[in-house]
């Protein structure tokens, strides 16, 4: 991707931090170190690269998006009510999957991971849905991107 195109930076704004189980807070670790690695963004009317931040404010998921020196660009607020299903579907599928994996077959085990898998993805293309015209992203990124929400719903 165009260096132009890409987050350089990203992190949560975790003002209300709670702890978190070992396997999601793996999962936040990969999802921002895959998204460094490897994204496509591009905010409507400015050049990158881009840092970011994602918090929650008043009932909406917010884009911070700020420039490679840390200056304010733009902020993308998004409302939370279109994605409170889905991540919370997707919370119980994760629920079961991990349980699965101490005590479940494998083919139980891949079953379950499908339907995660498939929420997710639901969830990323939701995403896609909700940013077109303010921020392209691809479904790679995308599907970092919703790891991450999902990691800021979490309250304890």
């Amino acid at each position: 991707m165009p260096e132009t195109q890409r987050l350089i930076h990203v992190e949560l704004d975790e003002r209300t931090m709670v702890r978190r189980r070992s396997e999601v807070e793996h999962e936040r670790a990969v999802a921002i170190y895959d998204l460094i690695e490897e994204n496509f963004f591009a905010p409507v009317g400015f050049v990158g690269p881009y840092r970011l931040m994602i918090g929650l404010e008043d009932n909406r998921l917010v884009f911070n998006v700020r420039s490679q020196e840390d200056d304010p660009l733009t902020q993308v607020p998004l409302p939370l009510s279109p994605f409170q299903k889905i991540v919370k579907d997707y919370f119980m599928v994760c629920e079961s999957y991990y349980s699965a994996i101490t005590k479940s077959s494998p083919a139980q085990i891949e079953a379950i991971d499908v339907g995660r898998r498939g929420l997710h993805n639901e969830g990323s293309n939701l995403l896609i849905e909700r940013l077109a015209g303010k921020i392209a992203i691809d479904f790679d990124t995308a599907r970092r991107l919703f790891t991450l929400i999902c990691v800021l719903h979490i309250r304890g």
